[in-house]
């Protein structure tokens, strides 16, 4: 008798669902043993019955298999995460450098460099362009002077209300009046005394010391003949 062919899907009926894992569960943990016999290999396995019961099987130790099989999975990860990394940051620098690339074309047209490979209607395009940019930057301008123009404005009239304040102080004040000067009186010791006497001889004569003005006027005369 051939047997069939089993379909894929959950069995619906308990008692044929009960006998099909209690067989297919000590073909597995026999699958297993052999492994872990005939290959040398470290084998876990652990299986839960629909109704909770655990069954398991290990060549040396559940738990020790599952801490090796965590440790492996997070190495493994990190190495994944770290090319992963890598691999996106050359991407992104390639990425990048034609963005540049593209960039630095872009401002040799716009300073009208390199201007041959263009068509009619870049050109079209680019001149386009650079009047809405002047434009823009002619009203930016223009603003700026308003705004410097008003606020000339505002110190001017600041400045004249100052002004007029500083004369209607000056008018109120009452204008200073220039102290008298000052006399000064000497009085003479000596009443009596005639003025011909502070009269100072100044006439200069020269001679030797000791002699008369007359003699001494003399001999400069006689020099003199002599020279």
């Amino acid at each position: 008798m051939v047997r069939g062919k089993t379909q894929m899907k959950r069995i619906e009926n308990p008692t044929s669902r009960q006998v099909t894992f209690s067989k297919r569960r000590n073909g597995l943990l026999k699958k297993a043993f052999e492994l872990s016999v005939l290959c040398d290999a470290e084998v876990a396995l652990v299986v839960f019955s629909p109704r909770g019961k655990l069954y398991e099987f290990a060549s040396a130790s559940v738990p020790k298999t599952i801490e090796r099989y965590k440790t492996y999975t997070k190495d493994n990860a990190s190495s994944k995460t770290v090319q992963q990394d890598i691999e996106q940051v050359k991407a992104d620098v390639e990425d990048l450098a034609k963005k540049l690339e593209a960039l630095e074309a872009c401002k040799r047209k716009y300073l009208g460099e390199k201007l041959e490979e263009c068509s009619i209607e870049e050109l079209h395009g680019l001149e386009v362009k650079l009047e809405r940019s002047l434009h823009s930057i002619r009203g930016r301008k223009t603003q700026l002077l308003e705004q410097q123009v008003n606020k000339l404005r505002e110190k001017e009239m600041t400045l004249r209300k100052s002004n007029e304040d500083l004369r209607e102080k000056c008018k109120n004040q009452p204008l200073p009046v220039a102290p008298a000067p000052a006399v000064i009186t000497v009085e003479d010791e000596d009443p009596g005394r005639n003025d011909n006497d502070m009269d100072v001889e100044t006439e200069l004569y020269i001679g030797l010391p000791g002699r008369d003005n007359r003699s001494n006027k003399a001999a400069a005369v006689s020099q003199a003949n002599r020279a």
